[in-house]
């Protein structure tokens, strides 16, 4: 397949890098093969917009990028013929958002605050020093981690029965709450899928196809996404059940985790080897 016939969208933490030790050096293989026939890999996480910009230029990766759990895509200059649809001008990419900005929700997280004194913080509330300790991050990626735009991790700290209630208490006041591999991201209604949707647009009007998707995620916030990818891979976490997708065709599981599984599933869907 070629570059117009496949995009390859990918979550990071757990996926293209590994849980424990943010590795991608087993990722590295399929990488290198993507890169030379021209397939886009392009990732859709729960990262910022700073963490990203910093970690594709590492990855050696160039094209378009999705963050926050799909409260925006970032197409780089030059990706595409004609600017996107609706689409701003940001540090060199065109920007499209599709939700509120950080600001709503801090204040909605203030409101209930409240009625869940001590049973979670957020990470406008920790210092860095705090979020390299629930990270693992250093203190520069922390830094990166901590500029939200769009949304804001809660790190849950009561029991299950009262999570649940706080999950009920947010989404009865707008929001759409995301369970992550370590939190619980507070935004509005935007997902990985509608951000993958909005690419495979702005890609397919740039020819006469609609490129087929990939997806890669391991966790409950890339069901979204792998559902709406025309194939979907659920790599194999050694930290977690496999996200339940309701997908009836083309999804598929690793046997491996993490880059591992990343380059064990692409290599037999994409047939990579040279």
């Amino acid at each position: 397949m070629s570059s117009t016939d496949t995009l390859v969208f990918t979550d990071m933490d757990g996926t293209l890098l590994d849980h424990h030790t943010y590795s991608f050096d087993a990722a590295r293989p399929a990488l290198a093969s993507l890169k030379q026939k021209n397939i886009p890999v392009i990732p859709c996480t729960s990262k910022t917009y700073a963490e990203m910009v910093e970690l594709r230029d590492y990855i050696g990766l160039t094209g378009p990028f999705i963050v926050e759990n799909g409260a925006a895509a970032f197409v780089p200059h030059g990706v595409l013929s004609q600017k996107p649809v609706g689409a701003i001008w940001q540090d060199g990419f065109w920007c499209q958002s599709f939700t509120s900005p950080k600001a709503h929700w801090l204040k909605l997280l203030e409101m209930i605050k409240p009625e869940f004194e001590g049973e979670f913080t957020h990470f406008s509330e920790m210092s860095i020093d705090d979020i390299v300790q629930a990270t693992g991050l250093d203190e520069a990626s922390a830094s990166r981690a901590a500029q939200r735009q769009y949304g804001e991790p809660v790190m849950w700290l009561g029991d299950e029965q009262r999570k649940s209630e706080f999950l009920r208490a947010v989404k009865a006041r707008g929001a759409q709450p995301l369970e992550g591999g370590r939190f619980i991201h507070i935004s509005g209604d935007c997902d990985k899928g509608a951000a993958l949707r909005w690419l495979v647009q702005a890609f397919s009007r740039q020819s006469e196809k609609t490129p087929r998707a990939i997806a890669l995620g391991d966790g409950k916030n890339d069901i979204a996404m792998l559902e709406a990818a025309d194939v979907a891979v659920i790599i194999k976490s050694p930290n977690h059940p496999p996200p339940t997708v309701k997908k009836e065709e083309a999804l598929y599981t690793s046997t491996l985790p993490g880059p591992e599984g990343w380059t064990e599933m692409l290599t037999k869907l994409l047939s990579l080897q040279n």
